[in-house]
Parts: structure tokens; C-alpha cells; sequence
């Protein structure tokens, strides 16, 4: 396995983190487990929320909205015994178009690199076709790293049914272990958490022990603002948005100015984000400041437009141009 490939994919990643070991071997406990956790499965599971809550803080947004997750994202977890890398990948799904086939490809080039999967499904639902869809990609891996299934969203699941839910998902693909936790009230989340690093292989730290994340925070901060005007739009926009952040100073009294553009696809769904008067627009940014504030522990002034960019998520160069892109 080549874990530099974690290092050079996607979405601006940190010049100093070269994928070089960043910790003395000596100091560390002899039991001393490490490595990379693809989190996998379709749309809407929970895997951003199990990241988070692991992670003790949000670097992944949270959506009931598909395609949520964009890019291969990095939440490092350093504990006394293990430093675990979760990878949370976007949904597998079938894809309609080319930002569609640029997910998909993001989660399944993450899988052969990963030393666990973690195969995340949704256990207050029956398996549908993208868990199936799921389970075949993991099935034609050559040489799949150990799975481990999570039946998430306990609590939601009636206790009589739990154990003939289970059966239904890991007849799909057979894992090594297989468990049901809830990623929102914590249950049995501490016992996904020991089984994952007993199954992790015995290494060295690859970060700091104060990193929890491979992203700068310019792409966390375009997150933020992605992610409240996922709260706030109709169903029609969201997939059409994508948010970059121009401008990043700081000024001299210490406050942060930040500029974006939300990019959408039509004229009508630049109105849609606007809203009446500027209404939703102003929303969104009272909504994702005070997060980008916790972020980077400062007074923000928060300039955010939109922008149209017609079919953006059928083009290849201006996927490109957004960050979205899976050339090598």
C-alpha cells in the first residue's frame, strides 16, 4: 500500500505534509497501531457524522442532502495507543453526470490505499440498490483491505429488528466484523472505535498529534458557507452549488476578511440564492459565520456573491476549475 497517495489527492493539501513520518518511533507505546480508514458507503449514511463525533469537532458538513460530501477529506484521530486517518469519501451512487462520476471515482480510488474499510449503511432502511452497488465495488476490489460493516442509525432501529437487518446488509458482502451504532447518541460507538484500531496494523504516527485534518482552511471555510446554504435552499439548487473562497486576510485589527462566490448553473437559481432583497444570501452568512469564527478563532467579516457558471457539473474543465477533479 502507498499511503503518499492520501497525501496528493484532492483539495489542496498542506505543503509541509509531504507523507513523511512526523513522529519519533521511539516514544510510542510497543502495541502502537496506525493507518488509513476509508469510510464508504451511499449517500446519507452518517459517515460525516461519525468523522465528527470521533473527531471531537466538525471538518465535515452535514447535510439530508445527497452528494454532500465532495472530496476526499483527511480527520486524523492521535490517541496514546493508535492514530487513526479517517478518509470520508463521498456516497457511492449511480452517476447521471460528470461531477456525478467524479464522487464515485473519489470513494472508490480511496479503497485500495486504505488499510480498513469501513462500509457505513443506514440500518433503519432496508439495503437498497446503492448499498448493493457498494458491496459490488467492494467484491472486485483484487486485494480488499479487512471491512468492517457499521449498521448506523440505531436508534432508529425498532431492538427486534436489529439483528435481522444486519443479516440483510452483510449478505451483500461478507466483512470481517460486523456491528449496529448509532453516529448521533453514541451507542456502541466506543466499541466501532477499539474494533478499528484493533484491526488497524501495527505503525508509526504519519501526523502531529494536534492535526485533525489534511484541509486548509480555506476549503473547510468554503465548506461552512456550502453547507448553510444547503440548510436553507430548496431541493433543486443545492447539487448545483459549489463555493470558493477568493480572499483570506487578515487585517490589521485582527479581524478576518474572507470573500466567496456560491456558483450555481442558472440565472433562476442565482435569484433562488439571493433571495428576495438579498434575504437568503444575507441568511447564509449569518448562518456560516460564527462556525468559520470557531474555526479561526477570530471576528470574521464575511463577503459572499453568487456567481452563474452554466452546467458546470457537465463540463470537465470547469470541474476542473472548482477543485473537482480526479486526474492524476
Amino acid at each position: 500500500m502507498t499511503h503518499d497517495d492520501f497525501f496528493d489527492w484532492e483539495a489542496e493539501p498542506d505543503p509541509e505534509l509531504s507523507g513523511e513520518l512526523m513522529f519519533d518511533d521511539s516514544q510510542l507505546p510497543p502495541d502502537h497501531r496506525s493507518g488509513f480508514v476509508a469510510v464508504v458507503g451511499r449517500p446519507n449514511v452518517g459517515k460525516s457524522t461519525l468523522m465528527n463525533a470521533y473527531l471531537g469537532q466538525k471538518i465535515a458538513i452535514v447535510s439530508p442532502k445527497p452528494q454532500t460530501t465532495r472530496n476526499q477529506l483527511l480527520g486524523i484521530l492521535t490517541l496514546e495507543h493508535a492514530q487513526i486517518i479517517f478518509v470520508d469519501t463521498p456516497g457511492i451512487h449511480q452517476p447521471h453526470h460528470k461531477f456525478g462520476e467524479y464522487l464515485v471515482e473519489v470513494a472508490k480510488r480511496t479503497i485500495p490505499n486504505a488499510d480498513v474499510v469501513l462500509w457505513l449503511v443506514d440500518g433503519s432502511e432496508q439495503p437498497t440498490p446503492e448499498d448493493k452497488l457498494v458491496a459490488e465495488l467492494l467484491a472486485a476490489q483484487r486485494a480488499c483491505p479487512p471491512v468492517i460493516l457499521g449498521m448506523n442509525k440505531l436508534d432508529l432501529i425498532p431492538p427486534a429488528t436489529v439483528e435481522g437487518r444486519l443479516a440483510a446488509y452483510t449478505a451483500l458482502f461478507n466483512p470481517e466484523v460486523a456491528l449496529a451504532l448509532s453516529a448521533t447518541d453514541g451507542t456502541h460507538r466506543d466499541t466501532m472505535l477499539d474494533t478499528i484500531i484493533q484491526t488497524l496494523p501495527p505503525g508509526p504516527r504519519y501526523f502531529p498529534e494536534d492535526q485533525i485534518t489534511d484541509q486548509q482552511t480555506r476549503f473547510i471555510v468554503a465548506e461552512l458557507i456550502r453547507e448553510s446554504a444547503l440548510e436553507l435552499l430548496r431541493q433543486e439548487v443545492p447539487h448545483a452549488i459549489a463555493v470558493q473562497v477568493d480572499e483570506f486576510k487578515e487585517r490589521p485589527n485582527g479581524m478576518i476578511y474572507i470573500s466567496a462566490k456560491i456558483f450555481v448553473e442558472r440565472d433562476s437559481q442565482k435569484g433562488i440564492v439571493i433571495g428576495q432583497g438579498g434575504k437568503t444570501l444575507k441568511q447564509i452568512g449569518q448562518r456560516a459565520r460564527p462556525q468559520i469564527e470557531s474555526l479561526v478563532d477570530a471576528s470574521v467579516f464575511l463577503d459572499v456573491r453568487v456567481a452563474v457558471r452554466p452546467k458546470w457539473r457537465k463540463k470537465k474543465e470547469e470541474l476542473r476549475r472548482l477543485g473537482y477533479s480526479a486526474d492524476e
